[in-house]
């Protein structure tokens, strides 16, 4: 067998404290053309893992010291280790030893004594599965590195023609330009930074939302933060950027106060995403209605206006770099407000839903878990665990 093909074997680590079996699995599965590493206990076998990132585990579930749920556990912290599929091996039949393995995470689970078609047929059918998954995973991020790649030229190009534009205009006239000449150039060159500025920052956001709902470690870290007052936050993001749109008296805001899963900082950012679109695309004059409320265990923020809308089909594909009728409007940015808002609401367990009339009106639903609800079921479940 030449180098080429020991790489492209599928490597299976093999964690049985009894030799006998131990012996006989790791000869059948090379046997049938696997690569097979075998650890005598729980602890071996996290170091062989880390070691070697088999492409699968088969984790016997009794054994001395650390058991194979404690295997599994360990491997779920490790982010190295946490993504490989683990097929737990077991003398014990009971319905609630499966159901405890699967709810911990194992992919699969076999009862001793099992025949070969059985444990192949599980092999392979997780390996499968994972190249499914890898493959899937792999297309969202080259869609991702190709939008970028696609999207970012053009986008960051309009700002900074403007920049480069007026900026020269200034070197170029500075000593024939009248002092209010000079202010207005000084506040278009501003303008288009600050757009450049708000565009860079979606894209950089956008890109960490990505890598975000792919690691369950920085999605644990950021569902730890919580708002106790969010009808200030609101009032305070919807009368500046009401005032900035010169539309203060557009305003109107029904507001009640709870505790919130989620930090302030996105908070923010959602709300200052979604109260801009807003006042965007609605005309001077027509009210902008802002509510919050508490439904059960939720919190949800609902957010009306009287302008443009959107049709069914733009809302059902709605999705990164898409700005709908472009051509016809003319609009600024890169279309990212809305799905970084809905990303961030459903990294921390809420939602956001749009209903619109073209022309009309449309409605924008923004829900968050209440943080009280978000403690009773970590409660919960770690009695379930324990």
């Amino acid at each position: 067998m030449d180098r080429n093909e020991l790489d492209q074997m599928k490597t299976i680590l093999v964690i049985e404290d009894e030799s006998m079996i131990r012996d006989s699995l790791q000869d059948l599965l090379e046997m049938e053309g696997f690569r097979a590493i075998a650890a005598e206990d729980g602890i071996v076998g996290i170091q062989l893992a880390e070691a070697h990132l088999p492409d699968l585990i088969l984790c016997d579930v009794n054994m001395p010291g650390i058991d194979g749920y404690g295997v599994l556990q360990a491997l779920h912290d490790n982010p190295s280790t946490q993504s490989i599929p683990l097929i737990f091996l077991t003398a014990m039949g009971a319905k609630s030893n499966i159901r405890q393995g699967m709810t911990l995470g194992a992919d699969d689970y076999l009862v001793k004594p099992c025949t070969r078609d059985e444990l192949i047929g599980a092999i392979e059918g997780r390996l499968k599965k994972q190249t499914m998954i890898q493959s899937e995973s792999q297309k969202k991020l080259d869609n991702l590195r190709s939008s970028i790649t696609l999207a970012l030229p053009h986008e960051l190009r309009t700002p900074l023609n403007g920049i480069l534009s007026f900026s020269e205009l200034l070197m170029t006239d500075y000593d024939v330009l009248e002092r209010t000449e000079v202010l207005e150039v000084a506040e278009c060159i501003h303008t288009s930074a600050s757009r450049l500025y708000h565009l860079i920052q979606n894209f950089l956001l956008y890109t960490e939302l990505e890598l975000t709902v792919r690691d369950p470690n920085r999605l644990k870290a950021i569902q730890t933060y919580e708002v106790s007052k969010p009808k200030l936050v609101i009032a305070t993001i919807a009368t500046n950027i009401a005032r900035q749109n010169g539309r203060e008296s557009d305003l109107h805001l029904n507001l009640v106060d709870s505790e919130l899963l989620l930090s302030e900082i996105k908070l923010k950012k959602v709300l200052e995403e979604l109260i801009s679109n807003a006042f965007k695309f609605s005309a001077i004059g027509s009210p902008v209605e802002i509510t919050s409320q508490v439904d059960g265990s939720d919190f949800t923020i609902t957010l009306t206006d009287y302008g443009r809308g959107m049709t069914a089909e733009h809302i059902a594909y709605l999705g990164a770099y898409m700005q709908f009728d472009r051509k016809i409007y003319e609009q600024q940015g890169a279309g990212l407000g809305l799905i970084i808002a809905k990303r961030l609401l459903e990294l921390h367990g809420g939602s956001l839903t749009i209903a619109s009339t073209p022309s009309k009106t449309t409605v924008v639903k923004a829900t968050l878990p209440l943080a009280s609800a978000a403690k009773r079921l970590d409660l919960l479940e770690a009695d379930r665990r324990e």
